[in-house]
């Protein structure tokens, strides 16, 4: 490390004996080459590190991952696959118990929206990317017009809260602010910004600068929510607001069933702490989080720590044995959330290894061509286990998940993926209601014109031909 200028102070001879014996000297090589101020942000990047934490987070990373809590005493997985209720729109009495919260201003939604869209190849914040197959209306504005929907049917008042990362908070703001908050009230939306945790060389558990001037910090993942939550005030203002039910969910899931009056109904009348959405894994290897249930207790597995030949058993009648996909949607219960947030911090860290943009010993930018890097987040499903009653629920992928998660030309999760999910659904619900559409035309359907397949039903004459693509909006 070159001499320092510019009188660094006390604090610089400290923090350098620390990195020192941490093994992250590293981390200061080029200081000398930055002005005071880039120092000075340098400095709290680094300051904010716990080295002890990352150093065990990394040595833990080398062993076996993921589901050694859920080991027998013998070292056998032991799981089976949890007992699971069918999603039930119609049923009266779950609808009305739901109907009740939602006029009452008892239900919240929580919108996570940290990523960036690197594997879209879309160079923004992921809820702004265009999705509408006709209207081009961004992820963020298909979300908000079902919440538009639900208020103005209900009455609610639905407050929304949309977790950010440091890489998307600002675009994120600005893009609401110039857009008047998507037709909501300013007030009832409501930012807040998750952590973030510095990215470690694979092989060496060496902190990554991105640049001579900053370390690389990625999100804590989405289970980084209810410590920011909490910190921010914001937990305790969904109390002050009266909200009891919290809807969650993720910004890249168009079809997400924000508010669904049934499963609040569910989720209420069982008492449940939480409540999670399911859907039939369509092959072994599909990249989803898989439910499992040991000791009465609910867990969520990454698919990548369940072996092959739990992966492929199947029952009887052929299914997957192991078939409920996790599509990150929950209901959770806000005083099981404020239990929670006292120990938020004791939720395990996950490690991942993904590619990640460094600098070298030189000062030259690497772009890795293979994961080179482990990431450490932490996952909001971890919390199932802690609760007193957990239900997972089975909802159809067609009406309930569409993801985009990958670029175009992508086997699935892609935008022309989500796209044609978005066309299904709609021309399902138009023939339903007796209408034709033909084979060649795209349809699309906005929340605020209807909401589900009983209002289309209402407002569409049986008989009627859609022959040219259409947009049905208000």
């Amino acid at each position: 490390m070159g001499a320092v200028t510019d009188s660094p102070g006390p604090e610089w001879k400290t923090l350098s004996e620390r990195l020192e014996s941490v093994g992250q000297s590293h981390l200061l090589r080029f200081a000398d080459e930055l002005d005071a101020a880039a120092r000075r942000v340098l400095i709290g990047e680094v300051s904010g590190i716990d080295f002890e934490q990352i150093g065990r987070l990394w040595a833990r990373s080398q062993q076996r991952p993921g589901v050694d809590g859920l080991a027998a005493s013998d070292g056998t997985l032991s799981f089976d696959p949890p007992s699971t209720c069918l999603w039930e729109p119609d049923d009266r009495q779950l609808k009305e118990a739901g109907e009740a919260a939602l006029r009452a201003g008892q239900v919240g939604v929580l919108l996570v929206a940290g990523g960036q869209g690197t594997r879209l190849g879309f160079p923004h914040p992921k809820g702004l990317f265009p999705l509408g197959p006709l209207s081009q209306r961004t992820l963020f504005q298909m979300l908000v017009d079902r919440i538009r929907a639900v208020r103005a049917r209900y009455g609610a008042s639905l407050p929304l809260w949309i977790l950010t990362s440091r890489a998307t908070d600002a675009a994120t703001r600005v893009y609401f602010s110039r857009h008047d908050y998507l037709g909501l009230p300013a007030e009832d939306v409501i930012f807040f910004q998750q952590g973030s945790m510095p990215a470690v060389d694979a092989r060496t558990g060496k902190v990554l600068l991105e640049s001579k001037g900053h370390v690389a910090l990625s999100p804590n993942g989405h289970g980084g929510v209810l410590a920011a939550w909490r910190d921010s005030g914001e937990l305790h203002a969904a109390a002050e607001r009266g909200v009891q039910t919290i809807f969650y969910g993720q910004v890249d899931n168009p079809l997400l069933p924000i508010a669904d009056p049934a499963l609040i109904g569910r989720h209420l009348l069982e008492q449940c702490d939480v409540t999670s959405l399911a859907v039939e894994k369509r092959s072994p290897d599909e990249r989803v989080g898989l439910f499992v249930q040991t000791d009465g207790h609910i867990h969520v597995i990454e698919y990548s720590d369940l072996p092959d030949a739990l992966a492929h058993a199947r029952d009887p009648d052929g299914r997957l044995r192991y078939r409920s996909g996790s599509i990150a949607v929950h209901l959770f219960d806000r005083s099981f959330l404020e239990r929670q947030a006292a120990e938020a911090d004791a939720l395990p860290y996950h490690a991942a290894r993904k590619k990640v943009p460094y600098i070298d010993a030189s000062g030259k930018r690497i772009e890795p061509e293979e994961p080179n890097a482990i990431k450490f987040e932490r996952f909001i499903f971890d919390l199932l286990p802690h609760a007193r009653r957990a239900l997972v629920i089975d909802v159809p992928r067609e009406e309930t998940f569409a993801p985009v998660k990958n670029a175009e030309g992508a086997a699935a999760d892609s935008p022309s993926t989500s796209r044609a999910a978005i066309v299904a659904q709609a021309r399902r619900w138009l023939e339903a209601a007796g209408a034709r559409v033909d084979p060649a035309a795209l349809v699309e359907i906005n929340p605020c014109w209807a909401l589900d397949a009983e209002e289309v039903a209402r407002r569409i004459e049986p008989g009627r031909v859609i022959a040219t693509d259409t947009y049905f909006a208000p």
